[in-house]
């Protein structure tokens, strides 16, 4: 669903609570945004993740990995339970052969890669052939959250490179991955918001920055 059709929706809602409609405001703005950018896969890819973290950042007065990783997991979870219609399975089904497997099978986004590379003691390699096959098997078994985690622990990973001055714009180096998640992102970030709206009653936590009048 692209973005004007979400903001057509969105605005549609007459019951809406105001801190939802800014966060989805937000998040759709940012998608809008992504769509802008479809032949830039550095700032399409920056773009949907703003889009994603506008729909799950809460304000609980931490900003660090273990937090934010905690609450894009709690999200999925309620997510996968709103998601009747299984748009999630449905779009990992279709799409794992593809730009999830991708994702899932690039060790330049598994984050025990780079702390071997630091000179951690990790065994990178045996920890990342866990990680695949634990991904075959929630895709066997349905475990569809747990799925999702997996990729999204990936496009973390890429997320921290890009964010963090650890890639060159328009590398031809990181090209694979980066366009891979925007394949991604740019499909489930409109279940994400789609399933929001559905379920606007839900208590989906205070946003970190909320609308200030004029002081």
């Amino acid at each position: 669903m692209p973005s004007a059709d979400l903001k057509r929706k969105l605005k549609q809602q007459k019951d809406i609570p105001e801190t939802l409609a800014v966060r989805l405001h937000r998040a759709i703005s940012w998608l809008k945004c992504a769509e802008e950018n479809a032949t830039n896969h550095d700032l399409q890819f920056i773009s949907l993740w703003v889009s994603y973290n506008a729909c799950y950042a809460i304000d609980e007065r931490s900003e660090n990995d273990i937090t934010e990783r905690k609450q894009f997991n709690e999200f999925i979870s309620k997510l996968v339970s709103y998601d009747h219609e299984k748009r999630f399975f449905k779009l990992l089904w279709d799409k794992f052969s593809g730009p999830v497997r991708m994702i899932i099978e690039n060790p330049y986004i598994f984050k025990p890669f780079w702390e071997a590379q630091r000179g951690e003691p990790v065994n990178w390699k045996k920890l990342f052939e866990q990680s695949n096959k634990d991904a075959n098997r929630y895709l066997s078994n349905n475990e569809v959250a747990k799925l999702i985690e997996v990729v999204l622990d990936r496009l973390y990973t890429l997320r921290n490179q890009i964010i963090h001055g650890g890639a060159t714009y328009k590398s031809k180096v990181n090209r694979a991955q980066v366009r891979d998640a925007c394949n991604i992102l740019k499909l489930f970030i409109p279940i994400i918001i789609d399933i929001m709206i559905e379920n606007r009653n839900e208590k989906w936590g205070a946003i970190y920055y909320p609308v200030v009048r004029e002081i």
